[in-house]
């Protein structure tokens, strides 16, 4: 079974404009909301792929139960620790050049009593499982250190995957045992301090989370496709083309895919085309709609890996 673990849960809210016009009048062309949240997204993306999937993380009791019901449409298990207040709405601004602008909510504080509560949660469920995810911001008043202390936890026979911002992640590493993190490129650059302008650079600045405690590292390019590398090997996928309607969720959607082929056991390249299939046809629906199967299945035969 995967587990996957939201510590921030949202209701995103994507805003389609003509153009974003800073300081003066917008007109909304479309707009679309869902209840979602990195992990949650992941976890959604899994059961599309047909695999046995549960969630776990905070969840806010003003809007638990459209969160809730959304998990269940989808198939996916839930087992939550809940927090008075609402959850936080995340604004995502996409104009007719598929420019994206975000505004993120901090939302609710989360005390250190419900922190200890999700760390023996995940202790828990984390026993009868083969691959943890990970992923995502911390809300109010939980510090970078609770990816550590959630992470510590988990068996170490267990495949641990990372998807977050820098100071996340370091705390992740300490934990030991990290099987996977996904930076995309502006992350990749933030945590190994360099810029990149080749698939070579990638490699290279890849090699800071290697060197960090990683095992592998799967590097999010966009319309570019994706670097998948543990150090030793290195594979390129590049993305089919495609009409872009939302990238939000596309990274999400390359991490479903991922765990469900850790599952099946594939080597390396077809990991990653599955994981590149999987992010493109996200990107071909509105919002943070995810993927479709089929349109998954269709690009995947357009696809080919390159060794580096």
């Amino acid at each position: 079974m995967i587990l996957t673990i939201c510590p921030n849960p949202s209701i995103d809210c994507t805003i389609e404009l003509d153009n974003l016009n800073v300081g003066m009048l917008n007109r909304v062309r479309n707009k679309v909301e869902t209840y979602s949240g990195k992990a949650l997204n992941v976890a959604k993306g899994i059961a599309r792929l047909g695999e046995s999937v549960t969630t776990t993380g905070f969840m806010f009791d003003d809007h638990a139960k459209m969160f809730e019901q959304s998990l269940e449409k989808e198939g996916v298990k839930h087992n939550f620790v809940y927090n008075h207040g609402a959850a936080r709405v995340n604004y995502k601004i996409i104009d007719k050049r598929s420019m994206l602008t975000e505004i993120n909510d901090r939302g609710e504080t989360v005390s250190r009593q419900k922190q200890l509560e999700l760390i023996d949660l995940v202790k828990k469920l984390s026993e009868d499982c083969n691959i943890v995810v990970m992923s995502g911001s911390l809300p109010s008043g939980v510090f970078p250190e609770f990816y550590d202390e959630v992470l510590s936890v988990i068996p170490s026979r267990v495949k641990k995957i990372v998807d977050a911002e820098k100071d996340n992640v370091l705390s992740a590493l300490k934990s030991g045992g990290v099987y996977l993190v996904k930076p995309n490129l502006k992350e990749l650059e933030e945590f190994s301090g360099q810029m990149v302008s080749s698939k070579k650079d990638i490699v290279k600045a890849a090699l800071k989370y290697v060197n960090a405690g990683a095992e592998n590292v799967l590097v999010s390019l966009g319309a570019d496709g994706a670097v998948l590398t543990n150090g030793s090997e290195s594979y390129y996928c590049k993305s089919a083309s495609v009409a872009v309607n939302s990238t939000v969720g596309a990274g999400d959607c390359m991490v479903a895919a991922t765990c469900v082929q850790l599952e099946k056991g594939v080597p390396m390249g077809e990991l990653l085309k599955r994981s590149v299939a999987a992010g493109t046809a996200a990107i071909t629906t509105s919002g943070t709609n995810l993927f479709h199967r089929d349109k998954y299945e269709e690009i995947y035969t357009k696809l080919t890996v390159e060794k580096l």
